[in-house]
């Protein structure tokens, strides 16, 4: 008895540590995703409620010595009245039940995404595999691209204008909002709403290939005058080489493919294929949250991207070992 308790307990723990955490629709940190939340809580409620009332009707016929059955052309008159009234109240409390989850669905999905005119506005792209991150701004000289990280201040709404690059994904921050999904050649809108500082991970939630468990971003939300200097920061051009290293570093990725295929600001790099690398040294992860941004990890993605993100766009770079390290001193300088 006690094993199958203990058994019992580990599944009941193992299920509801999905239930918590950095990734999750029952750990709202935002309006939207609060008022799903509670959606969501309702609806199990309910359920759960109705559940509890059949196993009671039940448990009394279970129970219950078995009789003689009964011939179903001989009922009399009392039992018919009670069979058709069990089951005029079980149609009418599905229309109850059912009617209610519809209206409470429609008001809540309709309060989603209310915002004004004056909220900042990102452009997100979903590519295979990665994202195109991209602050749009009325003067488009500030406006400026970066990848796989959202920085969003805290207490204000962000409008997401989302699109698909060549395939159908779908983009989900469980913990700020619902999913959306992403077309190539439509916009869909998505608002986000983070109510305290703090790391919220998403994931694409469409299927779009091979490695699209592989395709994850962080959305950061800050106060204001963090996220304000994070601005003025991801505007600037690209910083100089700090030193011999990070000057052999961009002359060897300015004298190789790396400048066809990626964006440094200040520099002749201007490839729009991938990731614009401008301030890559300042995220948090590289490879759409496949690697830690650390020296190691940019060298081994340099020098095989293809083992460790197998199918995806960037190509094998033929390397010697002094430009690898030079080259991937200089982009973990790029903060």
């Amino acid at each position: 008895m006690r094993r199958v308790q203990r058994a019992v307990a580990l599944a009941l723990a193992v299920g509801l540590a999905g239930c918590s955490g950095w990734q999750s629709a029952l750990d709202p940190h935002g309006t939207d995703a609060a008022r799903l939340a509670g959606l969501m809580w309702f609806v199990m409620a309910t359920c759960a409620a109705v559940w509890v009332l059949v196993v009671l009707t039940l448990a009394p016929a279970l129970w219950r010595r078995r009789a003689p059955r009964p011939d179903p052309l001989a009922l009399d008159a009392p039992r018919e009245r009670r069979m058709r009234a069990v089951i005029a109240g079980a149609v009418g409390a599905t229309v109850v039940v059912i009617s209610v989850f519809t209206l409470t669905s429609f008001v809540t999905t309709r309060g989603l995404g209310v915002t004004g005119s004056d909220e900042p506005t990102i452009r997100v792209r979903g590519r295979q595999w990665w994202w195109e991150v991209e602050y749009l701004d009325r003067d488009p000289a500030r406006a400026f691209k970066t990848a796989n990280e959202i920085h969003v201040p805290v207490g204000r709404p962000v409008r997401l204008r989302l699109e698909g690059d060549d395939v159908i994904h779908s983009f989900w921050v469980p913990s700020l909002a619902g999913k959306q999904d992403m077309i190539p050649g439509r916009t869909n809108e998505l608002v986000i709403r983070a109510e305290r500082p703090g790391l919220y991970r998403g994931q694409c939630a469409e299927f779009c290939g091979i490695q699209h468990a592989h395709m994850a971003f962080l959305v950061v939300a800050e106060d204001e005058v963090a996220y304000a200097r994070w601005l003025e920061i991801q505007r600037s051009d690209a910083a100089p080489p700090s030193g011999p290293e990070q000057e052999a570093g961009r002359a060897a990725f300015l004298s190789r493919q790396c400048a066809a295929c990626h964006t440094v600001r200040g520099t002749p790099a201007a490839g729009t294929t991938g990731p614009d690398l401008t301030h890559v040294g300042s995220r948090r992860t590289i490879g759409a949250g496949l690697l830690d941004t650390t020296r190691g990890a940019m060298a081994a993605w340099i020098a095989d991207p293809q083992t460790l993100k197998p199918g995806n766009n960037m190509p094998l770079v033929p390397l010697d070992a002094d430009a690898l390290r030079d080259i991937s001193a200089y982009l973990v300088g790029l903060e």
